[in-house]
């Protein structure tokens, strides 16, 4: 890649910074595809997110910036403008400056989630679905699987209230459909979905009791420490199909490109020219 006075600048914002993946699939497409932009990572702590933001966006190259642990929830107060999907989730990924000079901000971590479930045959419209975790990624999955007709969601999250929240805030913008809040029992459920961040670590406790998921149930997973988790490998055993953290990073990529004005493309490219250590 030749970085030279036209290059773009993509901010990829977060703390810490050792586990990011952006820059291993945005760069490689980007030097593969002839993109004259770079994604670089800023690793900037709570106290100094606001003014940081701030200043990234007096830069006169900048193109955007991606968004992630743990400012996707507080980004949100310091934005212009945000779009439906943000406001369910109460999250934000992906900030850019409009024409106007405002900073405006979306979330498409739930995006990637649902594309690659739809793309492995699960049908959304009426399906019954358990999301555990309802932080700002599970929140993201939830808003978007509510805008991809499903019928039922049952939340769960260590902090009651935190589901309480969002089971509010999808019954306000989804009255249609059938919310509910306190049980991470997967049995019964088209989808569930791990949105918590246990399987970072070796040795993490399980999210939820894997002996009451049925074959019938897809199983989705957010954390990409490893292709297969212990929570994965435990649903494969039960007979269920996967859908492993990183196809949530591959799917979303695309529709990130599209809101930052750059060329998309398709997963499989990214995958094809991503450079990713586990």
């Amino acid at each position: 890649m030749h970085i030279n006075g036209h290059t773009e600048l993509i901010a990829h914002i977060g703390y810490p910074t050792h586990t990011f993946k952006s820059p291993m699939i945005y760069n490689p497409y980007f030097e593969q595809t002839g993109i004259n932009a770079v994604v670089v990572p800023f690793g900037c702590r709570a106290d100094d997110f606001p003014a940081l933001l701030k200043s990234l966006f007096s830069l006169s190259n900048i193109r955007g910036a991606l968004i992630t642990m743990p400012h996707k929830v507080s980004t949100v107060a310091l934005l212009d403008d945000v779009t439906p999907t943000v406001k369910v989730a109460g999250a934000c990924n992906a900030v850019r400056r409009d024409a106007d000079g405002r900073l405006v901000g979306d979330m498409f971590d739930g995006a990637g989630f649902v594309r690659g479930v739809q793309r492995k045959g699960l049908v959304l419209q009426g399906a019954r679905v358990l999301v555990v975790g309802c932080g700002g990624v599970g929140s993201a999955i939830a808003a978007s699987l509510a805008g991809a007709g499903i019928g039922a969601i049952a939340l769960y999250d260590v902090n009651a209230l935190s589901a309480k929240a969002l089971g509010e805030r999808l019954n306000a913008s989804y009255p249609g459909i059938e919310v509910r809040t306190g049980s991470n029992d997967p049995a019964g459920f088209d989808l569930v979905v791990n949105a918590t961040p246990m399987g970072m670590n070796e040795g993490d406790p399980l999210p939820m009791d894997v002996s009451r998921l049925q074959a019938h149930t897809l199983v989705g997973e957010v954390v990409m420490r490893a292709e297969m988790t212990a929570f994965l490998s435990a649903a494969q055993a039960r007979g269920c199909r996967v859908q492993i953290g990183s196809d949530m990073l591959f799917e979303q990529i695309p529709a990130y490109l599209e809101y930052f004005g750059l060329p998309t493309t398709t997963a499989e490219v990214l995958r094809s020219a991503a450079r990713l250590s586990y």
